[in-house]
């Protein structure tokens, strides 16, 4: 191996999203990239497997959004095969017998509350105001304040400048706003708008997604943002449904590596990040094999890759110890269903539109904080909440001719049940738990069920790498979020450890399946190497030029 080459070489941990668009850019710019993945497929949580005879789903990732609308475009999607189509309406919430809420348009909010109905134009500008500053931080590197070199500790100060001035050119008002969101929880922000349960419940939803916390948990209103920010189709604050599941978006990803040189790995499992005095110098594989690299990537949750990774001695301690501490967990169970027919809902039997939403089995504000004071208690909700989607309404290549796929998103599990318990003993207890509520609404529904798949947080951590079950890569609070994302010093995609990078969500901005994080810690890897071809071997050029 050339020392040229090896200047260029780069191993990324984990085929997951991140990882693969961090992998795209960086082979993009000339670099040798390969991606090292535990499993069969790249992908990670947004794949598309079979998990019944004949029955494909989204395994575990199942809804997009927050899919960045640039990295769809520089890595030229669509021409790979991605087609992603939009859901009918925000969500359809059933209540009893006859009551139900599909949208949030005014006549449908006006059927529980006149002034609700007035209310929900200005509250959707008002949320999406907010959501486009939000939006333009994303792609934004957040300030590392404090660390580094007085040179380093300059260009902070720039970006941080940065970052105040697209702050500061808010309103007044617009700035009180993202404050209360930040701080607040979901429930103060709804209940300040509305007075009906059915359009808090249905918006208040997007607040415990992947949040293992009341909806009134302080600091929860953030979360609902995080939810509203995305597009579809140039439609923002929409949802949709990736033709073939969202195994079509890894895999045109995939197509897109491959295309720019990237070499693509599976079931290669990396047990060891190989340090030596101070730098990422590889990777141990899990048979022993060493792969060299001059630079590494991790798209892992953070803990995963520093708790278990790397030797404890490659580490500074408050570093470590903090990585320890660093919270995860939910509580998320996700189930995938085999079904013989559509669901018939009491308050809408008959098939139609309502049936390409977000179905959320969830009827108030109150409702989701006793599941989760249940749950912590417990280890689960008696009265969970589920949110199901039925994508082969839409995609018949999910399913035989005249057959369903369903997806169930159901909380609040914890990581951890009590006394020690394993999540095996009661996998299938709590997957009857989670049919018998959807029965609750749609009578029949049980009984059409030809095959279910249940992953407990356990098995998510297991098969995704998903410490605690947690999709996010890490709770989404105010001390793991943007510059302190995973911990304040290393929230701008750089570890204690030169060379050593982190692209997932457990990096700004977070979970879901956007692309942003790989996007950001590939454009500061660049910037960095180009920085060490100059501090290094361009400064040395320069040297013998001006000596000559």
């Amino acid at each position: 191996m050339t020392a040229h080459s090896y200047e260029k070489r780069v191993a990324i941990i984990g085929g997951g999203h991140n990882g693969l668009v961090c992998a795209f850019y960086l082979a993009r710019s000339g670099h040798d990239v390969t991606v090292f993945e535990r499993r069969h497929i790249v992908g990670g949580a947004a794949v598309t497997e079979e998990f019944h005879p004949g029955f494909r789903n989204s395994i575990a990732s199942y809804s997009v959004s927050l899919l960045h609308p640039k990295v769809i475009a520089d890595m030229q999607l669509a021409r790979h095969g991605l087609k992603i189509v939009e859901r009918y309406a925000s969500n359809f919430l059933p209540l009893d017998d006859r009551s139900y809420l599909l949208g949030t348009s005014p006549q449908e909010i006006g059927k529980f509350s006149a002034r609700d109905a007035e209310a929900i134009g200005p509250y959707t500008e008002e949320l999406q105001r907010v959501a486009d500053v939000v939006r333009e931080l994303m792609l934004a590197t957040p300030p590392n304040l404090g660390v580094g070199t007085w040179r380093e500790t300059i260009s902070e100060l720039l970006r941080s400048a940065a970052v105040g001035r697209r702050l500061s050119s808010m309103t007044l008002e617009m700035k009180r706003d993202l404050l209360a969101l930040f701080a607040q929880s979901g429930g103060e922000w709804l209940d300040r708008w509305f007075e009906s349960d059915p359009i808090k419940a249905l918006l208040g939803f997007d607040a415990v997604v992947g949040n293992y916390a009341s909806p009134y948990t302080p600091g929860s209103a953030y979360v609902l943002l995080h939810h509203v920010v995305g597009e579809v189709n140039s439609k923002r604050g929409t949802w949709g449904h990736a033709m073939g599941g969202m195994g079509a978006i890894t895999q045109a990803m995939a197509k897109a590596c491959r295309e720019a040189g990237v070499t693509l790995t599976t079931e290669a499992p990396v047990r060891e990040v190989i340090v030596e005095r101070g730098h990422a110098a590889g990777l141990l594989m899990g048979d022993g094999e060493i792969h060299r690299a001059k630079y590494v990537v991790s798209g892992l949750n953070p803990k995963l890759l520093f708790t278990k990774m790397i030797k404890p001695s490659g580490l500074p301690a408050d570093f470590r110890l903090r990585m320890e501490r660093y919270r995860c967990g939910s509580g998320t169970f996700r189930m995938n269903l085999a079904l013989a027919a559509l669901p018939r809902f009491t308050c809408l039997p008959e098939p139609g539109p309502h049936l390409n939403t977000g179905i959320i089995m969830a009827p108030s504000l109150a409702y989701m904080d006793r599941a989760y004071s249940t749950a912590r208690a417990k280890g689960w909700s008696d009265e969970p909440i589920v949110e199901m989607l039925i994508p082969s309404v839409i995609d018949d290549s999910l399913a035989p001719a005249g057959r369903h796929v369903a997806s169930l998103f159901c909380q609040h599990v914890a990581a951890e049940l009590p006394d020690s318990r394993s999540w095996d003993d009661h996998r299938d207890e709590v997957a009857e738990l989670m049919l018998q509520t959807v029965e609750k609404f749609a009578p029949g529904f049980r009984n059409s069920v030809l095959g279910v798949q249940a992953l407990t947080p356990l098995d998510l951590e297991r098969t995704f790498g998903l410490v605690g079950g947690d999709i996010m890569h890490g709770r989404l609070e105010l001390d793991q979020m943007f510059s302190a994302r995973p911990v304040l010093g290393h929230g701008n995609y750089r570890s204690p450890i030169h060379g050593l990078y982190m692209c997932g969500a457990g990096t700004h901005p977070g979970g879901g399946v956007s692309g942003i994080p790989g996007h950001n810690a590939a454009r500061e890897i660049l910037r960095d190497m180009r920085k060490s071809k100059w501090g290094g071997e361009g400064r040395r050029k320069f040297a013998r030029t001006a000596e000559g």
